[in-house]
């Protein structure tokens, strides 16, 4: 009789970890099949936690409690900014961290034959904008439709957490453990900074790959970019209406800063050429002028206008080159303004100061999830370029560790009625299930 922890023969050229016997690759897909169930329901627990920036914790201190069951050895930690404030990945950040918990769950084997893992996840959500606006349900009340979850974070990202804990659920369902040290990570910050995978890092995590399912349609990232958060900040003249001609409308002087950091923008997009993932992208560089606050009376011309910005740059682009970049083009452009030249526009950073990494090609790492995911879904596996940020460059950039960013296909993320294909998820935690078996290796849970 065949041992199904046996490895399979290579073919020819293929090096990686273990292969898998077919029949234990059926069983673990099956096992997948199996949990599906349970593991919907769980994902729809998570997504009524309305798990925005600052209210994380009740999120991640359910999901302690549920890694915590399963056995696994828990450690949940506050984000500390003293730890992770000089390290080269930091973001700036304003807002006060002290509800910012990180979970991070650890699986130690027996006998350490196998590759160890992360696989990475990160429970913060957007905001969900007017109520109204939704649908088909309340962003936080799940609801399944024509094979589809909806609900705010169900694709981005607690459909990829579940799917983390469910393959690993699958195996167990077997039987099986991995044969090495497996660290199941949710982290906040990712929406809005990356220091919630950063202080992880700090704190010592690391392995010999990791896996953040977030969702990318069933496809690896290859690249992504870096990504910058700002304020600027406009002072106007107040006067009273009736003499508005003598004052410096703030608000409107917002737009020609708009303007000119559009301008600023195709440039960048301009520049394409020169980083090779994204020669060949219609529009790497994308800004966007996310909020924009100002005034205090309807009567009166507007003293201030506040705009929260956001903008990408290239992998390889250092984010404090590209900043001064952006303060020394305003200066430049908007010189010759008859309000803004002499009272300039300013700028402070608050958030992202991310940079973009590129995954080396055909690590033994892809190999190993490229099988997996052909035996998962029955096609080879696509690869991607991504122009949102991702924790991947954590890993990548800080700590030279393969991070293989692949999760379901989904529908409205950051938008109304996001929702996420259950199919997907189910094919998405059967392709990580056998990559792990495959990477890690398995034993016996008993013995």
């Amino acid at each position: 009789m065949t041992d199904p922890l046996a490895p399979a023969a290579p073919s020819e050229g293929e090096a990686h970890a273990s292969l898998l016997d077919p029949a234990l690759e059926a069983a673990i897909l099956q096992a997948v099949e199996d949990g599906f169930d349970a593991q919907i329901g769980f994902t729809c627990d998570l997504v009524r936690f309305a798990s925005r920036r600052g209210a994380e914790r009740p999120a991640q201190e359910w999901l302690a409690r549920q890694l915590s069951d399963r056995g696994y050895g828990v450690k949940s930690f506050l984000v500390d900014l003293a730890k992770i404030h000089d390290h080269p990945g930091f973001s700036p950040v304003t807002v006060d961290y002290r509800d910012a918990l990180n979970v991070i769950a650890t699986h130690e084997p027996r006998t350490p034959r196998g590759k160890s893992l992360i696989l990475n996840g990160h429970m913060d959500v957007v905001p969900e904008g007017p109520l109204d606006m939704w649908q088909v349900s309340p962003p936080y009340e799940p609801k399944i439709v024509d094979g589809w979850l909806h609900g705010r974070g169900a694709g981005d990202m607690k459909a990829g957490i579940a799917a983390n804990v469910f393959a690993l659920d699958a195996l167990r369902r077997l039987g099986y453990q991995p044969a090495a040290r497996v660290h199941i990570q949710s982290v906040v910050e990712e929406e809005c900074t990356g220091n919630g995978a950063l202080a992880c890092l700090v704190e010592g995590y690391t392995a010999d790959a990791a896996i953040i399912p977030e969702p990318e349609d069933e496809r690896l990232v290859r690249a992504n970019v870096g990504v910058l958060w700002f304020e600027v900040l406009v002072a106007g003249h107040p006067v009273h209406v009736r003499e508005a001609g003598s004052g410096a409308n703030a608000i409107e002087a917002s737009f020609r800063v708009i303007e000119s950091l559009k301008r600023l923008t195709e440039a960048w997009n301009g520049e394409k050429h020169a980083c090779p993932p994204f020669a060949d992208h219609p529009h790497p560089i994308n800004f966007n002028l996310g909020q924009i606050e100002g005034g205090d009376w309807a009567s009166s011309v507007p003293s201030w206008c506040r705009m929260n910005c956001r903008i990408a740059i290239y992998p390889g682009d250092d984010p404090k080159d590209r900043a001064r970049q952006i303060e020394e083009h305003l200066a430049r452009d908007l010189a010759g303004d008859s309000f803004l030249g002499n009272r300039p526009p300013q700028i402070t950073w608050n958030g992202f100061f991310a940079r973009g990494f590129v995954l080396p090609d055909n690590t033994e790492a892809e190999q190993a999830l490229a099988r997996a995911h052909r035996r998962a879904t029955g096609s080879d596996l696509e690869t991607m370029v991504s122009t949102a940020y991702l924790d991947a460059r954590v890993f990548v950039i800080y700590a030279d560790i393969p991070c293989l960013v692949y999760g379901p296909v989904t529908r409205g993320i950051h938008g109304f009625d996001e929702r996420v294909s259950l199919a997907s998820v189910k094919r998405i935690t059967g392709a990580i299930a056998l990559f792990i078996a495959s990477w890690c290796g398995l034993e016996p849970i008993d013995v």
